[in-house]
């Protein structure tokens, strides 16, 4: 499945000299570093440091181009891949819905008490912000497309979420009668969306080893501008980030108790490889062959059970990543002293949702499918990179629970009998004969 294909290497030469060293510095140690030489050059230039603003801008426009064939590829691969049908298909769409419905609601009242966003007083951007009153219906109208070229063109990213299902759907019905009628053509489709995916990967690798230089650039004209000040109320979020993630963790091992025969300490014990393999890695993509092999082997769960929910679930299932770009959304909003509504925060759960599906599995994917997020409510997206700095290790802490929920499905899938042990009647036995003796 494309999603949890292990990102693509852009080169297979190891490059040599100062570039060598750059890519095989992790990217949270270059990021690390580039906020700390923002952070000196912010307060050596002041506000001349406005002159960095188009390095962090030109890096936004390339994540940008690339989100509309991301999440167009990964969408419509992940429908024509799943193999599921019937009742267990809405089961696991359930699942899946509610756990990350739950999700993004814990992460919005988590920010709305606290609100970590007035610790972060932003300036305004210079953009235009759109000033029109807010109409779910209309807006939703107008992300339904009129053609196949309007959406590509404008980067509308819900009205490519609609084709790439209604693509992925059709796909699925032309792939039956063709196998039905003996025919295989449909294999150059898959083959092509394949062949996509890896190529948007490896450019989208390349953006990586630019985004350093946008985290120097936003931060050297935050504290140009701003001051410190804005950095270091970043710490606020990052302890509403993790207590949102926590009690998220706490909620799916309360539904597992009551959904499943597997229970919350077996659970722990078997999942341990598969939670530190997702932190250690940052990409439920790595993950997913120590994930599978988790539930099947150390948690005991049926192996159709386990193909289901964490092959077919963990492509749809980023509850980490829908829960972290809906409390963005809300913090950027509130340090900006733009309110957001009722109305609109109903708006961030519906798309967190939506983009949330179209996240590849890798670490950073999140950074594309938040700009999703930020258009639905007209935020703007040049503050996104404000949060680089620490997302290294929100990143790694969300992918954790991403993957635990994928594990939360597949063993409530498996219901709550556990599946006949071949070494109980053994056992039993000896216990018989003991008891004779």
């Amino acid at each position: 499945m494309s999603s949890h294909q292990p990102p693509a290497s852009d080169d297979h030469t190891p490059a040599r000299g100062f570039l060598g060293l750059y890519r095989r510095t992790p990217l949270y140690v270059r990021i690390m570093i580039s906020l700390a030489l923002g952070i000196v050059a912010g307060e050596l230039l002041g506000h001349r440091a406005q002159t960095f603003k188009p390095f962090s801008d030109l890096v936004l426009q390339m994540l940008r181009l690339l989100a509309t064939p991301l999440i167009f590829i990964a969408v419509a691969h992940a429908l024509l891949k799943a193999d599921v049908n019937g009742r267990t298909a809405g089961r696991l769409a359930y699942l899946l819905i509610s756990n990350t419905t739950v999700a993004i609601i814990i992460g919005l009242i988590v920010v709305n008490v606290i609100q970590p966003g007035k610790w972060a007083h932003l300036h305004p951007p210079t953009t235009t912000i759109s000033t029109l009153p807010f109409d779910p219906a209309r807006d939703l109208l107008d992300k339904i497309p009129a053609n196949l070229i309007d959406p590509f063109q404008k980067n509308e990213i819900i009205s490519i979420i609609i084709l790439a299902v209604a693509f992925g759907l059709a796909m699925r019905i032309v792939r039956k009668r063709q196998q039905t009628e003996g025919k295989t053509a449909y294999l150059d489709v898959e083959s092509a969306l394949d062949v996509g995916f890896q190529l948007v990967m490896v450019i989208l690798h390349w953006i990586f080893d630019l985004v350093p230089i946008a985290v120097f650039a936003v931060v050297a004209r935050t504290v140009g501008t701003s001051g410190i000040q804005p950095i270091l109320s970043m710490g606020a979020f990052v302890i509403c980030v993790l207590l949102a993630l926590a009690l998220q963790s706490t909620f799916y091992l309360i539904r597992l108790r009551f959904s499943s025969w597997v229970r919350p300490g077996r659970f722990l014990r078997g999942g341990t490889d598969a939670l530190m393999m997702a932190f250690s890695t940052a990409s439920s993509a790595a993950t997913l062959p120590i994930t599978y092999g988790c539930v099947k082997d150390k948690m005991g769960v049926r192996e159709e059970s386990a193909g289901v929910g964490v092959m077919v679930g963990g492509t749809f299932n980023h509850d980490g990543t829908a829960l972290y770009e809906a409390m963005v959304a809300l913090f950027i909003s509130q340090a900006l002293g733009m309110h957001l509504g009722l109305g609109q925060q109903v708006i961030v759960v519906f798309m967190a949702i939506i983009a949330s599906v179209g996240a590849a599995g890798i670490p950073e994917a999140g950074l594309v499918t938040m700009l999703a997020v930020f258009a639905a409510v007209h935020l703007p997206a040049e503050y996104i990179p404000l949060l680089l700095p620490m997302d290294w290790f929100l990143d790694r802490c969300r992918t954790a629970v991403t993957v635990m929920g994928d594990m939360t499905v597949t063993c409530i899938l498996d219901g709550k009998t556990p599946p006949d042990a071949p070494k109980a009647a053994p056992i039993v036995e000896k216990e018989e004969e003991l008891a004779l003796v």
